[in-house]
């Protein structure tokens, strides 16, 4: 078989290593109001925060797809079932890396608290600068006060973190 631009491979897709805690850290993260559903409007609103253009028939195509029991709304076992049915590994790697430069907003190669917060807000979370800077200090493994992408990586891929950290944002 010929080498080309787009990787064809069959895999059989083992779990990815994503913990439950991961998932509902993400999700929450979806879901603005804290209700335990996502619905279109806060699906739209991360996309809008992220910078991913997206027609109101793509959004409702995407809830259709997702919304298994027809509710309306995405819970957080649609949503796990969606993020562990990820494509590929190749997939995974760039989506994350579009993740990261969400937040790299100077595009220096470093997440800065001021990045961090600056998303966080627009993605209707509040907190302070000083929060960020707290959040970034355990990831932060080379201690320039910044997360880099390896240091990002391995934030999304450890459950450790959220393990020892299980209620930092209630207020």
């Amino acid at each position: 078989m010929a080498n080309t631009d787009t990787e064809t491979a069959t895999v059989t897709k083992p779990s990815p290593p994503v913990s439950t805690e991961e998932l509902k850290k993400v999700f929450d993260q979806f879901d603005a109001n804290g209700d335990g559903k996502i619905s279109a409007v806060e699906l739209g609103n991360v996309m809008k925060a992220m910078g991913t253009p997206y027609t109101e028939a793509e959004l409702q195509r995407v809830m259709e797809d997702v919304d298994v029991d027809r509710d309306g709304f995405i819970n957080l076992d649609e949503f796990s079932a969606l993020c562990r049915s990820s494509s590929s590994a190749s997939e995974a790697a760039a989506e994350l890396r579009d993740a990261f430069d969400l937040y790299d907003a100077d595009r220096n190669g470093l997440i800065s608290a001021a990045e961090l917060h600056l998303v966080l807000n627009r993605l209707g979370m509040s907190c302070s600068v000083d929060d960020c800077v707290r959040m970034i200090g355990p990831v932060d493994s080379d201690g320039d006060g910044n997360v880099n992408f390896d240091e990002f990586q391995k934030m999304m891929t450890s459950s450790s973190l959220i393990a020892g950290n299980g209620n930092a944002g209630s207020a």
